[in-house]
């Protein structure tokens, strides 16, 4: 049966300029299924309002006709419709304090809730996800980020000349950018202080494969991570740059020395397991951080190891962070907090446990920007426009109205279902408790 699907103008910040489904795609479904879409305008949006007029789709401030909205990030909870079934990246699974007053909203509104997050395949592989577009805008940032962190320190490279990845066009403007900095890197060289050039990648998921396949436009040479000891202080071409990859058997340890690494067994029990992270760090000019970390994982850079290596007469090698993952205090526990595109950088000071906006100080240089995607907006939305379309379909078509055993939708998408006509679905009542910890509906503590 047709339904009427609202489009969310997204208002996180000012650099969320991504949009659930392209003109294109929404008006193939329009025809198809006879979908109304209602989408509300924006002025920020990489999609124009006039694009989808011309596509012809509705666009309208006023939702209320839509049963089901779509949307990026997170609504805030003043706009939250009674009664509606949302379906949006929640940040919510892991009880995240700033979203509990959403959370709580749509419960009070008697609301249900689709978690893009939780929709997994038989194996609990996520279906829908941005790893990929994080790690192509992540790298850029990074590469930028090292620029300007040399340049501080009194070595002008090409790699000066690396913008904002907001500022490129699309991906291929931005790689296209950096194959031909990496030409003239090849042919002036890289300072002596910076030669050779060693990034570590840790992960080897999508985040990790996004940043590399940029990093790549660079002309780089691989080598395994025990090899980096003797590489990293060999004498090479003057224009040497040199990557490695860290698989969870190179980042940690068996506590017990005499047991192997069992990969199974660390993601079961972490607990069992050290960071031997460390040691590699003298080895490199820059790490990419690309890893999914919980409390319970041991961490790759620690507040101690800042104190013992970036006080202010120390000069660590590891000259700039570029922390895609951005989970404050995480696996790289000197990540103090998430930093906006047009102030990506900070260091961090252990004598005084501050920060500083900026790459220059005694540690190495942060990138933390928390939402890399929307850098690359056009290749973003695209990509989610292409995964949304049979889950609108199946989301479109279920009888919300139903008891939630008899909610009629694909297995993949009823496990994301979080609330569920006002009540948290028995997969996620966990999180009740997070919601009784003391957030008020205003977000204070």
């Amino acid at each position: 049966m047709p339904a009427t699907i609202g489009i969310r103008r997204e208002d996180k910040n000012e650099w969320e300029r991504r949009v659930p489904f392209v003109p294109g795609d929404l008006a193939e479904m329009q025809a198809k299924y006879g979908h109304r879409f209602l989408v509300q305008p924006s002025a920020i949006r990489i999609y124009r309002d006039e694009d989808f007029l011309a596509a012809g789709i509705n666009v309208s401030d006023d939702l209320a006709p839509a049963s089901l909205i779509l949307a990026i990030r997170e609504v805030p909870p003043a706009l939250l419709l009674p009664g509606r079934t949302y379906a949006l990246f929640a940040h919510v699974v892991k009880g995240q304090p700033h979203n509990m007053p959403m959370l709580r909203r749509l419960l009070e509104l008697g609301c249900s809730l689709v978690d893009y997050e939780k929709i997994t395949d038989e194996h609990n592989r996520r279906l829908i996800f941005f790893g990929r577009h994080a790690g192509y805008a992540g790298m850029v940032e990074t590469l930028r980020c090292l620029g300007q962190r040399l340049a501080a320190e009194g070595m002008q490279t090409p790699l000066a000349q690396v913008r904002h990845a907001y500022a490129y066009q699309d991906l291929e403007s931005a790689k296209s950018h950096l194959t031909r900095i990496g030409k003239q890197i090849m042919r002036v060289g890289l300072p002596r202080g910076v030669c050779p050039l060693v990034v570590g990648f840790s992960g080897h998921g999508n985040v990790s494969r996004g940043a590399q396949e940029v990093f790549d436009c660079l002309r780089v040479r691989e080598i395994a991570p025990a090899d980096l000891q003797h590489e990293s202080h060999t004498r090479h071409e003057w224009g040497e740059i040199i990557k490695s990859v860290f698989r969870e058997q190179d980042m940690v340890e068996p506590v017990d020395a005499s047991a192997p690494f069992d990969l199974q067994e660390y993601h079961v029990h972490p607990e069992r397991y050290r960071s031997r992270f460390e040691r590699y760090l003298p080895c490199l000019d820059v790490l990419v951080n690309g890893i999914y970390w919980e409390e319970r994982y041991p961490r790759l850079v620690t507040l101690e190891w800042a104190r013992r290596n970036c006080a202010s007469d120390a000069h660590p090698r590891l000259k700039v962070i570029g922390d895609i993952s951005c989970d404050i205090g995480g696996s790289i526990e000197i990540t103090r907090k998430a930093t906006k595109p047009d102030s990506p950088c900070f260091v961090y000071d252990p004598a005084t446990d501050t920060v500083c906006d900026g790459v220059s100080g005694p540690g190495p240089a942060i990138m933390a920007i928390d939402n890399l995607p929307c850098e690359f907006p056009l290749e973003s939305s695209q990509y989610l426009s292409v995964a949304l379309r049979d889950i609108v379909r199946d989301l479109a078509a279920a009888d919300w109205q139903a008891e939630f055993e008899r909610l009629n939708l694909p297995a993949h998408l009823k496990k994301a279902v979080i609330v569920y006509k006002g009540e948290l679905t028995p997969a996620y009542r966990y999180l009740q408790h997070h919601l009784d910890s003391g957030t008020h509906p205003d977000g204070a503590a």
